[in-house]
């Protein structure tokens, strides 16, 4: 018997954000989650191989199995340097 997994995928872009629910089937991979989601047609803007993805807030794998209830966020690359800006905007 294959089991099933609720999990979402939540993307910030610059053009809006995205939560999207899925099930799932135990043993589906971070990347097949996304892929599965649709929002790589709606946001032409992310590149798996440059954009990094985590759940909950920590650094995943592409190929990491997900989990019940996970949350797997694709994130933006920074547009600078945060202790650069600091330290900008200290002087």
């Amino acid at each position: 018997m294959t089991e099933y997994l609720q999990v979402s995928v939540a993307y910030v872009g610059t053009d809006g954000q995205a939560l999207r629910a899925l099930e799932v089937r135990t043993g589906t991979s971070v990347r097949e989650v996304i892929e599965q989601c649709g929002l790589l047609d709606q946001f032409q803007e992310i590149d798996l191989d440059t954009n990094k993805v985590g759940i909950f807030g920590k650094l995943a794998k592409l190929e990491q199995a997900v989990e019940e209830g996970d949350r797997i966020e694709i994130y933006r690359p920074l547009i600078a340097d945060p202790k650069t800006a600091r330290k900008r905007r200290a002087a």
